[in-house]
């Protein structure tokens, strides 16, 4: 694709290496919405272009083809850039329209891996946000996740174990159930946690964030 002066006034911009987060979040805010130009940067490949179109992407224009098309560009890009531009798409595009959700709540069965995350992550997102009452969907989900969880694709099941903890934390009713798969599963049980992080491992996970909330 042909770049227009303003795309590569911006990809100029953004050779600094100095460039941060809030560079981006400051330029999206000044732009606003400009579909074209975020297709633009996006078909750049760059990290922080495409970090710019997520804010920019007119909502309204996202069809199921185009999200399609994004997620798989996603996987040309390493692991800790794929998951922060699909944070970022998440939370400023696909979260924002009816239209959107609707296609969300449809991915759970979705044959492209990423889809099947952001389906799981939206559902954790709707629970750790401490929606009252929780979303109605949870003991379903639940079984789901009991049946197909141990088989699913590593990013996939990462996304399924961060919904079934705020299940757990928010539900206490599921809460038994959640700790039982995280057990039986063992998922994250051994991985290194940093300092003031909180394990990924179920039991300590939903555990430590209860605790929290008492």
């Amino acid at each position: 694709m042909a770049l227009s002066a303003a795309a590569k006034k911006i990809i100029s911009e953004f050779s600094n290496s100095n460039v941060k987060l809030g560079d981006i979040k400051k330029r999206g805010k000044e732009i606003k919405l400009d579909h074209d130009l975020a297709l633009e940067l996006w078909s750049t490949g760059g990290h922080q272009a495409r970090l710019l179109s997520t804010l920019i992407f007119d909502k309204k224009l996202l069809a199921q083809e185009t999200i399609d098309r994004l997620a798989s560009d996603l996987l040309t890009q390493d692991e800790d850039e794929r998951n922060q531009l699909s944070d970022w798409l998440l939370a400023n595009q696909l979260t924002k329209d009816k239209k959107l959700i609707a296609l969300l709540e449809s991915w759970q069965e979705s044959a492209t891996p990423l889809l099947r995350r952001w389906f799981w992550y939206y559902q954790a997102r709707l629970r750790w946000t401490g929606r009252t009452p929780p979303p109605g969907s949870s003991a379903d989900l639940l079984n789901s996740l009991e049946a197909s969880m141990k088989t699913e694709e590593p990013g996939v099941q990462w996304a399924m174990n961060f919904c079934a903890g705020w299940i757990g934390i928010f539900e206490p009713d599921l809460r038994a159930r959640c700790v039982k798969l995280g057990k039986v599963l063992e998922l994250y049980k051994d991985d290194p946690v940093a300092k003031n992080c909180t394990p990924s491992y179920l039991p300590e996970f939903i555990r430590i964030e209860v605790a929290k909330r008492n």
